[in-house]
This record gives C-alpha cells, structure tokens and sequence, in this order.
C-alpha cells in the first residue's frame, strides 16, 4: 500500500535519528524504482543526473521543469524523496521561499538548498545573504507544517573556494538559521568529516561519495555521520555503459554489452506488483 506524504516525511526524520545510511541517488522514475527494489529506505534526486537526462548541463533546467520532476520522483516510489533543489531558484530570499512551497507542495521529504551563486567571479553568496535564502526557505517549510526536511549545503569544495573554516563558519550559521541536517559536498578526508560533524552536532550531517572510496559504511558512520549520497555518481556509471558500447558501434565494433541485463530481466522490475 502506498505511504502517506506525511508517513513519508515521518520516515525520513526518523532515518536521521541515529546511525547511518546510504541515500542514493537516481535520475528518472525508472532508476528510482530499482532503487527501491534493493531495499533502500530513502532517494535523493540529483540535478546533474536529471540536466544530463535531459541533454542539458548541470543547474541549466527552469524551475519548472524541476518542479516536474520532482513530482514524478515522488509519484514513482513510496519511499521518501529528498530534493536536490539547487540553489532555490530565487533571485532573492522572497523567491527562494516561493520556490521552496512549491517544492514542498510537489510532495517531497527533503530539500536542499545550495550557498552557490553559479557566478565564476562570486561562487558563493556572501554568508549573511546565504543566511537569509536558507531562513526564507526554512518560514515557507515551517508554513506548510514543518515536516519536510531541510537541508543546508556549503558549496565551498563544489565552487572553487576550498577553505574549511568558512565552509565550518557557513554550516554552522545554517544550523543555527534553521536547517535540519548541514551538507559541505567535496570534503573526503577523514579530519574534513570530523570537524564538519563536529562543528554542526547535535545535528545530521550528509556526506557525499560520489565515486571509488577506501570509506565504507561502518567508516563513515564511525566518524559521526548520519548519511551518505552519491550525487550524479549513478548516472555517471550509466552514463559510462552507453558511452562505451556507443563508441564501439561507432568503430563498427559490439563489444560493449558484456555486463548488460537482459531485456527480461529488466522488464521484470517493472512489473505490475514488482
């Protein structure tokens, strides 16, 4: 039987509680419901995954058109759906908060908010500003009931700015401005987690793995953290597959479908009650 979006949401604060886990994260409905079928508690859209699907680079669809993904994620699974919501689609703090209502009516668990101006010559919003997005983003949640869960992300390592003490200095003005759990994506090494978990404690702190790590689970989870996403690292193996097995064909070769499932087998995921 379907969940809720109130059973969803409930879950999802509950999977933040203790411990760890792993929040992957597909592209379209299709990878959503694999996802579930191996057992996952929760999925995170990603809007790389999703620009790549879509012949389009990363944080270049319309508001709209993210808007209508996230429904379909929604739709596709009844497991909670954490956005990847960029940096709020607002010029202003005002813009953000529309946005985010907008987000939450779509029906999602979760939702992310980004510090990144995707200005090459002023990659980060000044941190009072960044302030004031998240603040608005966390009214328009709090407006709706407040149980969708936010998420502040520090784009320091993602925008060329790699400095950890701002990056602590912004994740804990978010904290403090109201998000839920605190995100910095590019941190990797082990001394990186510990202080940004340390900085934002008590609160959940996301890791992100979007590659070949020497971490495992019981590593993070060892080092404090309470969940671990995989960004575009799905979407980019899948895009690995098409790219190889295209190139041969493009030599006149087929030698590229080795590992591929079969087409029964893919079908019999998406089969009435599967």
């Amino acid at each position: 039987m379907s969940r809720t979006t109130a059973e969803k949401r409930a879950a999802f604060r509950a999977l933040h509680t203790s411990g760890c886990f792993i929040l992957p994260n597909p592209w379209d409905a299709g990878s959503a419901r694999y996802l579930q079928s191996l057992g996952f508690k929760a999925l995170a859209t990603t809007s790389a995954g999703f620009a790549w699907s879509s012949g389009r680079q990363d944080n270049n669809l319309p508001r709209d058109a993210i808007l209508a993904h996230l429904r379909e994620m929604v739709e596709a699974t009844d497991l909670p759906i954490n956005a990847d919501f960029e940096n709020g689609f607002g010029s202003d703090a005002e813009g953000v908060a529309q946005s985010v209502a907008l987000a939450v009516e779509a029906g999602v668990a979760g939702l992310s908010i980004e510090d990144a101006t995707g200005r090459a010559d002023a990659p980060l919003f000044p941190i009072d500003v960044a302030v004031k997005r998240l603040g608005a983003a966390r009214r328009a949640i709090d407006k709706t009931g407040g149980d969708t869960l936010l998420v502040a992300r520090a784009e320091n390592f993602f925008a060329g700015v790699p400095d950890l003490d701002d990056t602590l200095a912004r994740l804990k003005a978010y904290a403090a401005a109201g998000a839920d759990c605190l995100y910095a994506p590019g941190i990797h090494t082990r001394e990186q987690i510990e202080a940004v978990v340390a900085a934002v404690a008590p609160k959940p702190v996301n890791l992100l793995i979007g590659g070949n790590s020497e971490l495992t689970l019981r590593d993070v989870e060892a080092l404090g953290v309470r969940r671990i996403s995989v960004g575009g690292g799905l979407a980019r193996a899948a895009w690995g597959g098409l790219m190889r097995a295209a190139q041969g064909l493009a030599v006149g070769r087929f030698e590229g479908f080795p590992d591929a499932p079969s087409a029964g087998d893919i079908n019999g995921l998406f089969k009435p009650g599967a």
